[in-house]
């Protein structure tokens, strides 16, 4: 390697398999260097989440990041770890900072058949990374009054609206985006479909939400027109704008294969089902792209507390680290292919190949063993998962 990863530690028991996953999988094959920054939540929280700020700005700097799995604490999490400050979430801060677009597709192999049974190719969820409830602001009400909207622009024309007039207590919530967001977004879902020669689908609720919402779809419109409909036409493939909830409905019923673009909210979930449904929170790649051309690989799960709480009673437990080596690879790839560095890019490619290899065999963590067909399944812990994956990166590399 020459130019380094930014690397971003995180909690609790994906911590754990980010250390097994270096040890066993990455540093005896690669030079490999790092600029690291631990966001462990004590470190955040020691820092005054300057940590998360100074990874971001890196990131930016470097080209390329690796992120663990990191705690967006709430009050269980402020007495459990003595927090200072109730943080807000690590990724929303990084994602603020890059302005960038999330794009998650899931992991799929032969044995596992998606729940929803039509699905013959992977959807990609296209999620806004900036905004909505991410940078959200709240009130509790305890009292009876009004609640009011207000803009005052630098001009001195002033706008407001009243939200609500409370009888009693109650809460509210106010939120934003930018025209160089949504429109940063747009295009970053535009050059995807064109690279990957996949129809776009956009979905929010604009027939409620008939100025925030539709100011989305606006601006997908007139990007989309001026900027794509040509290329798109000569590739055969297609743009369209529904609503959320038809939306879907149309997923549901498709045969998969094309790109799904979401506000942040309604990616994060639509994310989670669709990882779901084509297997596991586990087996699913996820991947920041900034509109400058830097990129974030993370993986697209939480930080596993329940098989946490049983690693520090010194139990056994079979953690899928699936998704977090291949923000690994990912990572290891995207940095090979900017540095013009081929072997660097071609063992991301063979890491990946060696984690096919081995579930191909049958050999899995235990989130994996109901779902997989037509393969005699081999339930292993995580230790020895990866044990297995690096024997088949061994002669995979030699």
């Amino acid at each position: 390697m020459t130019t380094p990863l930014v690397e971003m530690d995180g909690d609790e028991m994906t911590r754990i398999l980010w250390k097994m996953i270096k040890g066993e999988l990455i540093l005896p094959f690669v030079d490999l260097k790092t600029e690291y920054y631990d966001l462990g939540l004590p470190h955040r929280d020691d820092t005054g989440d300057q940590v998360t700020i100074d990874a971001a700005n890196a990131t930016r700097k470097h080209g390329v990041a690796v992120k663990c799995a990191t705690i967006t604490p709430n009050a269980q999490r402020m007495g459990e770890y003595h927090l200072h400050k109730m943080w807000k979430s690590p990724n929303g801060t990084i994602r603020s900072i890059m302005d960038g677009t999330v794009f998650r597709a899931p992991i799929t192999i032969p044995s596992i058949r998606p729940v929803v049974r039509n699905w013959e190719q992977p959807i990609t969820i296209a999620r806004h990374a900036y905004g909505d409830v991410y940078k959200g602001v709240e009130i509790k009400v305890e009292e009876p009054g009004t609640a009011k909207l207000v803009f005052e622009g630098q001009s001195g024309k002033r706008q407001e609206v009243e939200i609500h007039s409370f009888d009693g207590g109650g809460v509210i919530q106010g939120m934003h985006n930018t025209d160089k967001s949504i429109c940063s977004f747009a295009h970053s879902c535009f050059k995807f479909a064109v690279d990957t020669k996949q129809d776009l689908w956009f979905a929010t609720k604009d027939t409620i939400s008939k100025t925030y919402d539709a100011r989305f779809r606006e601006i997908f419109e007139e990007v989309y027109e001026k900027d794509y409909k040509e290329t798109f036409d000569k590739l055969g493939i297609a743009y369209f704008y529904t609503l959320i909830d038809d939306a879907v409905a149309r997923v549901v019923r498709s045969k998969g294969g094309f790109i799904w673009a979401c506000k942040n909210y309604d990616g994060d979930v639509m994310s989670d089902m669709l990882s779901t449904a084509f297997g596991s929170l586990a087996m699913m790649t996820s991947v920041l792209v900034s509109p400058d051309g830097n990129y974030e690989f993370e993986a697209a799960h939480g930080t596993v507390t329940r098989h946490y709480y049983r690693y520090l009673k010194g139990e056994e437990t079979s953690t899928n680290p699936m998704a977090t080596i291949f923000a690994w690879s990912g990572a290891l790839r995207k940095r090979g292919e900017l540095d013009e560095n081929e072997a660097l890019a071609n063992f991301g490619d063979q890491l990946e190949g060696a984690c096919f290899d081995t579930l191909n065999e049958g050999i899995a963590t235990k989130d994996l063993v109901g779902l997989m067909e037509g393969v005699e399944v081999k339930p292993v812990n995580s230790a020895d998962f990866i044990a297995a994956i690096r024997e088949r990166l061994e002669k995979r590399l030699a």
